[in-house]
């Protein structure tokens, strides 16, 4: 009877044994297949592009009820950090007691939301409509909370009959003060009317 009971008991042992380790193989496989599908994920690119697209975008900008800025480009593309591309041009007027005082005008332009920090880049064009004074460069930086421009580009001011070009600049936004950081030159315009 003993020899029985001991038998018995190792056929329960073995096959609580081989129970247990068809679990543990069980176990393991699923561990090894979700690790796997896991590294697939993090395999992936990740997708950086934009998450918004419009056409034909036009904003007007107000402060205490008073418009300060019209934003207009035929295409602008949202990120999901709030960065805005504008690839194909953006315009922006600015304004003064409600009549435009400046333009802005470039190729491309890019908004970094972190920053706060506008670029313009690619026949870049400031005009003041006040006095005329007209900005052109290839890339021009906008401060909208300092409310400067800025470059480290050549530029060229058309003032009062002259042209002035030279290295860097900083200005006011409505163009009303600059300042070319390294001069090279000064041309007189004559009119021939």
């Amino acid at each position: 009877m003993n020899d029985d009971l001991n038998t018995s008991r190792h056929k329960n042992i073995t096959a609580q044994g081989y129970s247990c380790g068809r679990f543990f193989i069980a176990a393991m496989l699923l561990t090894i297949f979700a690790c796997e599908g896991r590294k697939e994920l993090l395999q992936r690119e990740i997708y950086d592009g934009p998450i918004m697209e419009m056409d034909s975008v036009f904003t007007m900008i107000s402060d205490s009820g008073k418009l300060i800025l019209k934003l207009s480009a035929p295409k602008q593309k949202d990120f999901e950090n709030r960065d805005r591309s504008y690839p194909l041009g953006l315009y922006l007027q600015y304004f003064k007691d409600t009549r435009p005082v400046c333009t802005f005008r470039s190729n491309s332009a890019y908004f970094d939301s972190e920053q706060n920090l506008w670029k313009g880049e690619g026949n870049v064009v400031v005009k003041n409509l006040e006095n005329g004074d007209e900005l052109n460069t290839e890339e021009l930086f906008w401060n909208p909370k300092e409310e400067t421009f800025f470059t480290d580009k050549f530029v060229t001011i058309q003032s009062d009959g002259e042209i002035h070009t030279g290295e860097g600049l900083t200005a006011s936004q409505d163009f009303s003060y600059y300042q070319i950081l390294k001069p090279s030159g000064t041309l007189n315009v004559l009119d021939n009317q």
